[in-house]
């Protein structure tokens, strides 16, 4: 059994070396977001967008001008994928229960799921208008109860997008500003002057959004670190290559550090594809990007087995996993580290990413590992509570919680146990010991 790399992307401490830059750009522009408000705000926006109206935040009459501008066969597109992303989140809601239950008699606990109770999504828009992301963000917070969402897409083209800000404006948020990247992430979670923070930041993005939700985590929460995307194809001679060099150079795209992956057992279709990689660039309005990102990020991954190209998938971990082969189910079954899994030749990312209905807020950089993507469930918090409805009751779990505080040596633990033993079992504890065995 053997796994070997007919192609390679960047040496990893070329990556490690780009991302030690990032960290540091990143840490210093939230320090002088923290610290100067809406003027480093503003001074970001400046130097980076090339743009600074009046007010970051659009009117009621600035949006309606824009959403007149989005034709209406755009808008019944724009419509339809909210709707698919819309009723899968309620779907997903329906599943998410509150429970009480009596345990002991007498003992009543429970869990209520409680909505965070403010949002910032991030949507993308600089290089390309994310529409779709603002179904993914904005729409589903609001499914999930959310009474605070607001969101900030950069300028596309020096000012803003309108078929970004009518996706935005339809999904139901409350404030929509027109800041991008590290300022717009930093003024959101920190606050500044005009712009009140959130208390989750949600939302894909470029390496700099993402390593500034990574340094703010802890200050407010994070949906999960999305970005930059990555994409995996697994795939056997059940397809060919014009299929998955589409299906990675599509992804490619994004940027040009979008890591692109196919893991095959076929070496014919191995070689095949980077082939067709090769054509395709030759003829794809985007090239500029896709080929940066394939040429340091590409990998082509050639195995023996499927059980070695599943090795290999659980080990990256990848965001977007493609599987096309002659046993896709088996893979649904045996697969436990990705963030979105694509399965048979008739679907595809694109899919997901702007209208299927499942989020494309999804784990990258390994995060696969420990967490899913964005989804309903990511505004939700689950809070328990309990309530002891009888003198008995009271009196049984305080002399089990007078004891087993004793015997971790935490007397006044033990004191607010043995207090309720005294008052409600009528029993006399002496102060600082453990309440006695019936």
């Amino acid at each position: 059994m053997t796994i070997r790399y007919l192609k390679t992307g960047k040496p990893d401490e070329d990556k490690a070396s780009d991302n030690e830059k990032v960290v540091q750009a990143v840490a210093d522009a939230l320090r002088e977001i923290e610290e100067g408000g809406d003027r480093a705000v503003r001074g970001f926006a400046e130097k980076f967008d090339n743009y600074s109206p009046a007010s970051f935040r659009l009117s009621k009459d600035d949006i309606d001008a824009l959403i007149a501008k989005v034709s209406p066969e755009d808008m019944a597109d724009i419509k339809f994928a909210n709707e698919q992303v819309t009723n899968f989140a309620r779907i997903q809601r329906e599943t998410m229960t509150d429970v009480e239950v009596e345990t002991l008699p007498g003992v009543i606990l429970g869990h209520k799921n409680i909505p965070v109770q403010s949002v910032g999504c991030y949507v993308p828009s600089g290089k390309f208008p994310m529409v779709a992301s603002a179904h993914m963000s904005v729409a589903t917070a609001k499914v999930a109860g959310v009474p605070r969402v607001i969101a900030c897409t950069p300028p596309f083209k020096g000012e803003p997008n309108p078929a970004v800000v009518a996706a935005m404006h339809l999904g139901g948020a409350d404030e929509i500003y027109v800041l991008g990247g590290i300022q717009a992430v930093g003024a959101m979670a920190l606050g500044t002057e005009t712009i009140a923070p959130v208390h989750l930041l949600v939302g894909p993005g470029n390496a700099y959004v993402a390593e500034a939700k990574r340094q703010l985590f802890g200050r407010v929460g994070i949906d999960l670190f999305a970005g930059p995307t990555e994409t995996m194809v697994i795939a056997d001679e059940t397809v060919d290559a014009e299929i998955c060099a589409t299906d990675l150079l599509g992804q490619a795209e994004h940027g040009y550090n979008s890591p692109a992956a196919l893991v095959t057992n076929s070496e014919k279709l191995a070689n095949e594809t980077l082939a067709e990689i090769d054509r395709i660039l030759t003829i794809l309005p985007t090239a500029e990007t896709a080929s940066v990102s394939w040429r340091d990020y590409g990998e082509i991954i050639l195995c023996d087995t499927y059980e070695e190209m599943l090795q290999v998938s659980e080990d990256m971990a990848y965001e977007h996993v493609q599987v096309m082969t002659d046993r896709d189910d088996w893979f649904l079954e045996n697969m436990t580290c990705y963030g979105g899994l694509f399965l048979g030749p008739r679907t595809n990312v694109s899919n997901g990413d702007k209208v299927i209905g499942t989020n494309h807020t999804l784990p990258t950089q390994k995060a696969g590992r420990y967490t899913g993507g964005l989804w309903v469930g990511k505004y939700l918090k689950t809070h328990s509570y309990q309530k002891i409805m009888t003198d008995e009751a009271a009196t049984k779990i305080g002399e089990y919680g007078s004891r087993l505080c004793m015997l971790e040596g935490f007397v006044g633990h033990a004191e607010q146990c043995n207090v309720r033993v005294r008052r409600y079992g009528n029993k006399d504890v002496p102060y600082g010991t453990a309440a006695a065995r019936e």
